[in-house]
């Protein structure tokens, strides 16, 4: 369906409009369904984000620091995702051995075994979006998606 009679417009749209609302309106069609497969779990999308950040340390900790560079919504409360994660035994958080003023984060086995529960669904999402484009066709949405974002 085109976005125009999504949002039922009365008006022609430019097609920058069209573009961006096209981008908006997709994201919260992959976010509505992400947040459905997370809902079970118990977890948000940004905390699903922290610990898959802390499984790539593959076994070492990381800072806030790191893991706030590294999150996708950078508008994101490190700290209460974080105290979120404790309250579940998905983390664990200790001072930095050298440099006391740092929390050094880590992910426990029952984070690590609820990604591992969670994998397939996910991957299974991700291909579900793709499911109707040729793999040259999602070669040349990724560039041109990366060739938006370096928009001054």
């Amino acid at each position: 369906m085109k976005i125009e009679e999504i949002i039922k417009a009365v008006s022609t749209v430019s097609i920058e409009k069209k573009i961006l609302l096209n981008i908006l309106y997709t994201q919260n069609l992959i976010s509505e369904k992400f947040n459905e497969i997370l809902k079970p779990y118990d977890l948000s999308t940004e905390q699903f984000n922290v610990l898959r950040i802390l499984r790539g340390q593959k076994g070492k900790p990381a800072n806030m620091c790191v893991i706030q560079e590294r999150m996708i919504a950078k508008t994101s409360n490190t700290t209460r995702l974080v105290d979120k994660l404790l309250a579940k035994d998905l983390v664990t958080r200790e001072v930095c051995p050298d440099n006391r003023r740092k929390m050094e984060v880590s992910i426990t086995q029952k984070g690590l075994d609820l990604l591992s529960t969670l994998d397939p669904l996910v991957i299974e999402h991700e291909k579900s979006f793709g499911s109707n484009l040729t793999e040259s066709e999602l070669q040349e949405l990724n560039v041109l998606l990366e060739k938006i974002r370096k928009i001054k």
